[in-house]
């Protein structure tokens, strides 16, 4: 796979994750100040024992995993038999023959009714594109998607035949370039369950319709198109469809969802997330998360920031974490300078091969 996207990204100093203008829906990031990873090192290594949250700092001397989560609860979304229904309404946009709906559409839409968790309206009406426990920044694609989508390619990472969770999905590229390269199985998981039906389950088939057997041009335009009116290769569609499934709601939940379920969970041997490391208060069910679903040779790939201004998390934090429960190994397996410092990590159980 060829994956490259290399956009120009505008960071402003004076927008945090906890306030940003939601008219800026479409390819985007966390607008920061630049700092290096010395401090991002020195950050992590003295909010060890603390978590910061939004409007919380009387807590901070808590850990994360010690604080009471909303506990949203799982379910798995099924796919509709009239996929033309699923991309009815729907703007779509290519990225380096990645399908994906217009977010602005979607909010559009979401605004009249379609949105029965209100996330959208709760989104605007606060000018947040965080809000713990309501919504978690699924409307949004995050550039540090397109680093760890990069890394596929110049890492050469095989999905062949895997078993995948792209978890936090949001739109659900990482789980769609995973379906192309081949793996057996995918689902997609992410808290709100309006991003699930508006956003990733159009994704997932767009891609299937549209470009199911592409690995990507290396080609940078971004360009609008209508949604095929009629799948081309119903078969071929249905096929790559029937590897995937779709579940919302908080972590733990879905964990236990999967665990418990009718149809028996082989354990991934591929968990992909990105930027779902910026909040303290979720280290220890993101942890447990992993813990549980990945097989004991599989891997984790994550990518995320070094540090997320007003929020309080980051990339060296989230590997302490790491280290001090003594369960995954873990490590930097690339850095992205340009701009706010952004990681990919790696992570493996202590004991695998």
């Amino acid at each position: 796979m060829a994956f490259r996207f290399n956009f120009n990204i505008d960071e402003s100093e004076n927008n945090e994750p906890a306030a940003r203008d939601k008219t800026d829906l479409q390819l985007c990031s966390p607008k920061h100040k630049q700092e290096s990873m010395e401090k991002s090192k020195q950050t992590a290594n003295s909010a060890a024992g603390s978590s910061p949250r939004l409007g919380a700092d009387k807590q901070r001397d808590e850990t994360p995993s010690t604080k009471k989560l909303c506990f949203k609860a799982a379910k798995e979304h099924d796919i509709p038999e009239d996929l033309n229904k699923i991309l009815e309404n729907k703007v779509m946009e290519t990225v380096s023959d990645l399908y994906y709906v217009n977010m602005s559409v979607v909010e559009m839409k979401c605004l009249d009714g379609a949105d029965g968790e209100g996330i959208v309206s709760k989104s605007v009406s606060s000018h947040s594109d965080l809000i713990p426990g309501v919504y978690e920044g699924g409307l949004k694609i995050w550039e540090c998607t397109f680093d760890l989508i990069d890394y596929f390619s110049e890492a050469e990472i095989q999905f062949t035949n895997k078993t995948v969770l792209d978890l936090g999905c949001g739109a659900g590229l990482l789980g769609i370039v995973a379906l192309r390269g081949k793996a057996e199985k995918v689902h997609f998981q992410d808290y709100n369950s309006t991003v699930i039906d508006e956003i990733t389950l159009p994704n997932a088939v767009a891609n299937c319709i549209n470009g199911g057997d592409r690995t990507g041009s290396g080609d940078n335009r971004k360009t609008s198109e209508p949604p095929l009116k009629r799948p081309k290769q119903a078969g071929c569609v249905a096929d790559m469809l029937a590897k995937c499934r779709f579940f919302s709601g908080e972590w733990s939940q879905v964990s236990q969802l999967l665990l418990s379920g009718n149809k028996p969970l082989l354990k991934y041997d591929v968990i992909l997330t990105s930027e779902t490391i910026y909040n303290p208060d979720y280290y220890g069910a993101l942890h447990d998360t992993l813990a549980q679903l990945l097989d004991k040779n599989g891997r984790v790939y994550l990518a995320g920031k070094a540090y997320y201004f007003g929020v309080g998390g980051g990339i060296y934090l989230f590997e302490k974490f790491i280290a001090e429960r003594n369960v995954f190994r873990s490590s930097i397996v690339k850095i992205i300078d340009k701009g706010l410092q952004r990681c990919i990590m790696e992570i493996a159980f202590k004991d695998s091969s």
